[in-house]
């Protein structure tokens, strides 16, 4: 049953985070980034006092791809947005559910980000942050873990913010979950990633074992035939059968381009390794464009919507223009990704079939990337992108009193490796045994005293309000 609280304290921290190689998506390359940690202090309603946390990458243009803003300035934009968010749910002194708060403060986000020029996407960051981690103080407070805790809805989802659906779907929906034992994980091959020999996408000290592959484009039907191409020759080496995603991260310009993208893959017998196992293509178009441009016929590829999922209208939008599925982030919302599990049950339950995917903008290991999956693996999630033990190195950059305490507390989803804590993938799964644990998927929270505070952003005005 839903518990009530009232936050008494949010403190938001970061630290740097080096990659082990370049991860090149959409019209960006990251070689380094911030994580940001939230810290919230929580009092439940008969229960006393609680601490939970979440962690995030500060993905650099990502939420925000316009071209005028430099990365830095985007990463900025989710900084003020933890702290506008920050101000919004303090301001909340008595007592209600984690939800209720969360669909008390997230128009107010909407609108106050706007007014500083934030989109709705990058707004929808500092939400989603506190949320997880006063979900996670919520559970420890109830001595109960995520899977148990939300089946029985401890976080009082209700049907306030998505007019289609009703109380009793949503308490249907959870009353039915089980945990997923495993999840399979999805290899990223980004742009800058080498495809052939030694370090390739057959390389399984590369890919780890993974039978899913996700494949980034970049938006040149051309360009992105040939390479696909060359993808598909080497996964054909492998001794067992992949299933391949496609992630153009807004990259084509509109439906024509689209068209010539998917005329190559149900002609081109070049491409027949790739469309014979190709399960669906991500946000192919940039978010404007999506929600003007009905899919018509390409609707029967299978698509998704991944940066215009920005509001809780966004999957029945999606679904109206032809779209099959939506994506999970845990730095979109965890809410968001629950009601949309419920909108996929309800909508395949009709007759045709709709599917929440699970997706990663780098979760780090730790706190980001047990979240995440935790999440995943609550809603039916069986396979889902994992980037983040790829492009960095574990528990690289942090140190050994921190980094042992999560391999001592979850030794299914860690080994040590080189010296170094990493994601342990067992035969291209992760395992989720260990989630179990009272709170949101973690026995441990990180090391507070090795942080940085937050660094402290200027509001920036809005384009509409310079004028």
């Amino acid at each position: 049953m839903p518990l009530r609280l009232a936050i008494r304290d949010i403190a938001f921290f970061e630290r740097p985070v080096a990659f082990a190689r370049p991860f090149r998506f959409g019209a960006v390359t990251i070689t380094a980034a911030t994580q940001a940690f939230v810290r919230v202090g929580i009092e439940v309603e008969g229960k006393g006092r609680a601490t939970g946390a979440s962690a995030e990458l500060l993905a650099p243009k990502w939420f925000d791809k316009r071209p005028h803003l430099t990365p830095e300035e985007t990463v900025d934009e989710l900084r003020r947005a933890l702290l506008i968010a920050c101000d919004l749910y303090l301001a909340h002194t008595g007592f209600d559910t984690a939800f209720g708060l969360h669909a008390r403060c997230i128009g107010a986000q909407a609108a106050a980000c706007a007014r500083e020029d934030i989109p709705p996407l990058a707004a929808a960051f500092g939400p989603a942050e506190i949320d997880k981690a006063i979900l996670d103080a919520l559970l420890r407070a109830a001595g109960a873990n995520v899977f148990d805790g939300m089946t029985d809805n401890i976080a009082g989802i209700d049907a306030r913010l998505s007019f289609d659906l009703d109380d009793a779907a949503i308490s249907r929906f959870l009353s039915t979950r089980k945990r997923r034992d495993r999840v399979a994980v999805r290899h990223t091959v980004g742009m800058d990633d080498r495809i052939e020999g030694e370090g390739g996408v057959a390389d399984p000290n590369e890919n780890a074992g993974a039978r899913y592959f996700k494949l980034k484009l970049n938006g040149d039907p051309d360009h992105d035939a040939a390479r696909l191409a060359r993808i598909g020759n080497e996964l054909a080496t492998l001794p067992y059968r992949t299933k391949v995603t496609l992630d153009a991260n807004e990259q084509y310009a509109d439906l024509s381009a689209l068209n010539a993208l998917v005329d190559r893959l149900d002609h081109d017998a070049a491409l027949a390794p790739i469309a014979s196992q190709l399960l669906y293509i991500e946000q192919p178009m940039p978010r404007d464009i999506t929600k003007a441009s009905p899919l018509g016929r390409l609707a029967g590829r299978g698509f998704i919507v991944d940066e215009a999922d920005d509001s809780y209208d966004a999957f029945p939008m999606a679904r109206a223009l032809g779209y099959h599925g939506i994506s999970s982030k845990s730095c979109k919302g965890i809410y968001k990704s629950i009601i949309n599990a419920v909108r996929a049950a309800k909508w395949s339950a009709e007759g045709a079939s709709y599917f929440v995917s699970g997706e990663d903008l780098t979760c780090q290991a730790g706190l980001a990337v047990q979240q995440d999956l935790a999440l995943g693996a609550l809603i039916g999630v069986r396979h889902a992108e994992r980037n983040g033990h790829h492009y960095v190195d574990g528990f690289a950059g942090t140190l050994p009193a921190e980094a042992d305490p999560f391999l001592a507390a979850h030794g299914d989803l860690y080994m040590r490796d080189g010296g170094n804590v990493r994601l342990a993938i067992h035969d291209g799964d992760l395992v989720t045994g260990s989630l179990t644990a009272p709170g949101f998927a973690s026995a441990v929270h990180p090391d507070w005293s090795t942080m940085q505070p937050l660094e402290r952003p200027h509001p920036r005005v809005s384009q509409e309000q310079a004028l």
